[in-house]
């Protein structure tokens, strides 16, 4: 008889512990599971966001609908122009640099864009998930929809099976592909100097101390 009441004892002290450390883990596992990581690629002079096609919420960015079975989406802005040319001349180069309309590259990949390419710089960034709300948010508001739920290709893109989409706002000289994606992280809470971005390098720089591994 003692011995059974021990040995419930003992069950019950364990079921407390269980309890205890099961509270304690949670609030930790939650936190991992609302984490999302992010990659900013840089070929040197374009820079991208590349985000896992699969913690795209449901009803934002309805374009990634296109690249079924893709495991990453990376994110390009850049004149209408300019960009989709694979060699563009001085005149249109020049042209570049006045106000004009502006296009979304989106790039599927199965690897982030560090393996993806062997000629990409690719810093890893880590968001909760408001932060990772309102970068999604940024996104989506990237493309120039018209009024309509979704809109579809203008071109094909520069990667294979890569495509171009019309954007919001305007490409020039000083707000460019580099600033697009500067001002995307700052929409999202990163202490990121926007003004003066033009070059990768500009943003680049601010990122190597806060990237992750």
């Amino acid at each position: 008889m003692y011995a059974r009441r021990e040995g419930r004892g003992f069950s019950f002290v364990r079921l407390v512990w269980c309890v205890m450390l099961a509270s304690m883990l949670w609030p930790a596992d939650r936190a991992a599971a609302d984490t999302h990581r992010i990659f900013i690629s840089s070929n040197g002079w374009h820079t991208g966001i590349a985000i896992a096609i699969a913690d795209i919420p449901d009803g934002r960015i309805p374009e990634a609908a296109d690249f079924a079975g893709a495991v990453y989406l990376e994110f390009g802005w850049g004149n209408a122009e300019f960009y989709p040319t694979p060699d563009p001349g001085i005149g249109m180069t020049l042209r570049a640099t006045f106000p004009g309309p502006a296009v979304v590259h989106v790039g599927p990949l199965d690897a982030p864009p560090g393996e993806a390419f062997s000629d990409v710089e690719a810093i890893s960034l880590l968001l909760d998930a408001e932060p990772f709300r309102l970068l999604i948010d940024y996104l989506h508001e990237s493309f120039e929809r018209d009024g309509k739920g979704r809109v579809w290709p203008s071109a094909r893109g520069i990667y294979r099976f890569s495509m171009f989409y019309p954007a919001t706002g305007r490409f020039h000289l000083f707000n460019t592909c580099n600033t697009w994606t500067a001002r995307g992280l700052a929409a999202a809470g990163f202490d990121i100097r926007v003004a003066g971005v033009q070059r990768a390098e500009d943003l680049m720089q601010q990122l190597r101390d806060i990237g992750t591994e």
